[in-house]
């Protein structure tokens, strides 16, 4: 197969965003603190030229790249934001910020985002249009930075947005392509269960809270796999139970918090009404009371059809179909959707996982990292599919 010219220029710039990323890697900042984050981002982008740098929000970056001819414009999306974990990979650069990692890749994400802006910015005699290239703050902490973003303007005449997740579970060298639902809504849910403590060798004498709180556990699932159409698709998961201080006292209350995962927005509202349901006829089946709180997260990351198909067009054509999976819906949330909610576009995978090189820890684990080698391939994909939608010659519609 004919090498295309993003591959030849990617691969030149690979040491540099290697580089980049490992900068970042070193100097990881949380949700909302990005702050030496977003500066090193400003200054990096200011360096290459032809770009208009703004910030749309106190953490974040956006620079314009505008063709030399009227067009369409194109938004490309990296997320900067680090995780409260401790690192425990041995390489020579991680954190250098105590509790605080790029678990996640997002520091490949904005590394490979650099890169193509690099060279898509030596390219605006050759384009038609705009491009957007969005460093968002604030991925992993709801509300999220997407919506702030939207609210501050960045998405205003955009027609469409892309954006890449480099993913551990997929092998490195190849991208992964979703049509349609890709990344669920993810909800919170709060429950506390209040029944009647006492000693624990005369329980008839209270109102066993873990007993009920262990009924509600176990029942909450029958909503997904007798309420809820098998095709759905949802997950109600239990990732707290707190209850109890000592081996013979029943606790007074339970308090237990966890995650809802779905795609379809009236199955989501459902949801709630449901769980509630479960939790209320249980606990007072047995004498006890409840709070429940429920709180919607970001909203499901859909593909759209023809956005979907230029990537996954542009993906056979660099490196083959061989290299192109189109993959299944995951239950992981993305705050991409709030760009999606804005214009048409695509979310794709970008292989990262590298057994041979043992880096095979899964995401938010302390000794995540990604293979080196799958950030050309971003900044190719990105790069490509600009020419595509907005190059003089390579232009198609979406």
């Amino acid at each position: 197969m004919k090498e295309l010219p993003p591959v030849k220029e990617s691969r030149e710039l690979k040491d540099q965003v290697i580089e980049w990323r490992r900068h970042l890697h070193r100097n990881p900042e949380l949700s909302f603190y990005e702050e030496q984050t977003s500066q090193f981002i400003y200054e990096t982008l200011k360096s290459f030229g032809n770009l208009a740098i703004s910030r749309p929000t106190k953490n974040s970056v956006m620079a314009k790249l505008t063709g030399s001819e009227k067009g369409r414009v194109l938004a490309i999306r990296a997320d900067i934001d680090a995780l409260p974990i401790t690192e425990e990979n041995d390489f020579d650069f991680i954190s250098q910020n105590s509790g605080v990692m790029h678990a996640c890749g997002h520091d490949g994400h904005t590394a490979l985002l650099l890169g193509a802006a690099k060279v898509l910015s030596q390219k605006e005699n050759e384009l038609k249009g705009e491009i957007r290239f969005i460093f968002q703050h604030a991925e992993e902490v709801f509300p999220g930075g997407a919506e702030e973003m939207v609210q501050a303007g960045v998405m205003d005449g955009v027609d469409a947005v892309i954006g890449t997740h480099l993913w551990s579970p997929l092998e490195v060298g190849k991208i992964g392509i979703v049509y349609g639902p890709m990344m669920a809504a993810p909800d919170t849910f709060f429950l506390t269960i209040t029944g009647k403590g006492g000693h624990a060798a005369l329980p008839h004498q209270t109102i066993d809270s873990i007993a009920v709180a262990s009924q509600v556990v176990t029942n909450l699932q029958h909503i997904v796999s007798r309420n809820i159409d098998p095709l759905g698709q949802l997950v109600i998961s239990v990732t707290k139970f707190t209850g109890g201080t000592t081996h013979n006292v029943i606790p007074g209350s339970v308090e237990m918090c966890g995650t809802v995962r779905s795609f379809d927005p009236a199955i989501r509202d459902q949801a709630p009404l449901l769980m509630e349901r479960v939790i209320k006829g249980i606990t007072e089946a047995h004498g006890a009371s409840y709070e429940f709180r429920y709180e919607k997260g970001y909203r499901a990351v859909i593909n759209e059809d023809k956005v979907t198909r230029l990537l996954h067009e542009t993906a056979e054509e660099l490196y083959g179909g061989e290299n192109v999976e189109q993959m299944k819906p995951t239950m992981v949330g993305e705050d991409f959707s709030a760009f999606l909610q804005q214009t048409d576009g695509c979310f794709f995978f970008t292989g990262a996982r590298n057994e041979e090189k043992g880096i095979t820890y899964p995401h938010h684990h302390a000794r995540f990292t990604i293979d080196e080698d799958a950030l050309e391939r971003g900044v190719a994909m990105f790069v490509r599919t600009a020419e595509k939608m907005l190059g003089k010659r390579n232009e198609v519609t979406v």
